[in-house]
């Protein structure tokens, strides 16, 4: 379990560091182009992923908050109950741990996100997003390949009976 919480420690304080620099350099709404596809940008987000339900009157601060404990006493359970063999589950939920909470402190002090990268072409632009965003995206996509990995496992084992 302690690696796992050491990862998600290193998610937090690299996000929570990474953020403080921005919110000093930037004032809101700044955005610095550093290529023609990708711009450093100050941006605060009170929604969830893509900016859902940003502009609900402010019931969803607390409604991400009450989720983001709820997860991350889920996570803690599952870290202690992870075998140590199950490395890439305990990566998987170390990540996941990690950012929700970077994402959490922020909604705690802030009442919203620091997001501070931007990816765009043309018109067209991706949602702006924080290392916490990263390591929640990451471990996800970890997560599902998990679960895929074991579902062909299981329909393989079923077919060899």
């Amino acid at each position: 379990m302690t690696p796992w919480l050491v990862l998600a420690g290193a998610v937090v304080a690299v996000d929570q560091w990474v953020k403080a620099r921005v919110v000093a350099a930037l004032a809101y709404g700044d955005e610095v182009p550093v290529f023609p596809f990708f711009s450093l940008v100050r941006w605060h987000n009170e929604g969830a992923a893509f900016s859902m339900l940003g502009s609900a009157g402010g019931w969803q601060r607390w409604l991400f908050i009450v989720l983001a404990v709820g997860f991350a006493a889920f996570l803690l359970v599952e870290l202690k109950r992870l075998p140590p063999n199950q490395r890439v589950m305990g990566l998987v939920y170390g990540l996941i741990l990690g950012g929700a909470i970077g994402n959490l402190i922020d909604r705690v002090l802030l009442g919203h996100v620091v997001d501070f990268l931007l990816f765009h072409w043309g018109t067209w632009y991706f949602p702006a997003f924080n290392v916490a965003d990263m390591a929640l995206t990451v471990g996800a996509v970890l997560w599902i390949g998990v679960m895929i990995s074991e579902a062909r496992r299981e329909r393989r084992g079923d077919q060899s009976l």
